[in-house]
């Protein structure tokens, strides 16, 4: 794709904020796209979609837990019960990827564990491979979070589910719940992995099975605090069944009160460009090395100053980005 058929960035944030589906998906095909001239475009984009607005909109939320626990499931009726209640509802659902010489892409491309049978221009899905990265969320999820933002209600990341290193939906969402599955053995595990670090929300599911959910859930409860436990926040335990439709109401009712929660103390724009400054340092990481975070002043010398962009973060990464870039040719 030429520059000529890169979509004008300005124009399109009017688009996407008026939620156009063909926008918001013309959007996270920019945001996916590496040719340079894309990641220029990218950086107008996020900027034209950033601001105060959006460091306090919208509530991202994060779900993630153990393979086989109907995280999926969960989704899809929290989804329902979403639009029921007329909020609208963008999802990126991170799978994992295929094999390199298959494309690398989703997986599950087609997003078909997440069913809701009607067209409904309140929900937008996308599915986005994890590029295999020990995170279980791809660098590319945090941008895109940001642009559904722009445009939606509710926006919920939900992570691949491979293993026990999903830490990294930690630096993406406001609100994380961790899905936990009765009697198999892996919730305790998880636990135990530091898991229990990341969820402000716990759900398990098919409570519907009676006594090894409320087993699940006062383990849960019973287990050792989160070293950065804060006083004023519960960490409530909630029963759900995604079959039966049961639990759903309440388990949104905790995610809408860790949201006025974060908000009322002042945390949510703060949450927010955190995540920020933690996607553009891994960004950098990634693609640079230490050496290259050295050239431009070190982690300290960023820090400064992205918390002097702290509305729009975007730019700033990708000035670092060409600094750096510039640095590296000179040195040749």
């Amino acid at each position: 794709m030429t520059q000529a058929q890169l979509p004008d960035p300005e124009q399109l944030a009017v688009r996407i904020l008026r939620r156009e589906r063909a926008a918001v998906a013309s959007g996270l095909n920019l945001l996916d796209n590496k040719l340079a001239a894309a990641r220029q475009r990218s950086a107008g984009l996020l900027a034209a979609l950033s601001g105060e607005r959006a460091l306090n909109d919208g509530h991202l939320i994060g779900v993630t837990g153990p393979p086989g626990a109907g995280k999926s499931s969960l989704v899809s009726a929290m989804i329902r019960e979403w639009r029921l209640a007329g909020r609208t509802v963008g999802v990126l659902a991170v799978d994992p990827s295929s094999r390199p010489e298959l494309g690398g892409g989703a997986l599950l491309g087609d997003r078909i564990r997440i069913k809701n049978a009607a067209y409904d221009e309140g929900l937008f899905i996308r599915s986005l491979a994890n590029r295999n990265q020990l995170g279980g969320v791809a660098t590319e999820v945090w941008p895109m979070s940001w642009l559904m933002l722009a445009c939606f209600d509710i926006v919920v990341v939900e992570t691949v589910g491979v293993g026990q290193t999903e830490i990294d939906i930690a630096e993406i969402g406001d609100t994380i719940c961790y899905v936990a599955q009765p009697a198999s053995g892996d919730t305790i595990q998880y636990l135990k992995s530091g898991i229990i670090e990341i969820p402000d929300v716990f759900a398990v599911n098919k409570s519907d099975l009676g006594a090894p959910a409320h087993k699940t859930a006062s383990e849960i409860s019973r287990s050792a605090p989160r070293q950065d436990r804060r006083d004023d926040w519960d960490y409530p335990v909630c029963l759900v069944s995604a079959t039966m439709n049961t639990g759903i109401q309440q388990l949104h009712a905790h995610f809408d009160r860790h949201r006025s929660f974060l908000a009322a103390a002042g945390l949510l724009g703060k949450l927010r460009a955190r995540h920020q400054s933690a996607w553009v340092v891994r960004v950098l990481k990634e693609e640079f090395g230490t050496f290259g975070i050295e050239l431009v002043g070190g982690y300290a010398e960023i820090g400064r100053r992205l918390n002097e962009t702290s509305t729009n973060q975007f730019e700033e990464c990708e000035r670092l980005r060409q600094q750096i870039i510039s640095r590296f040719k000179s040195s040749d």
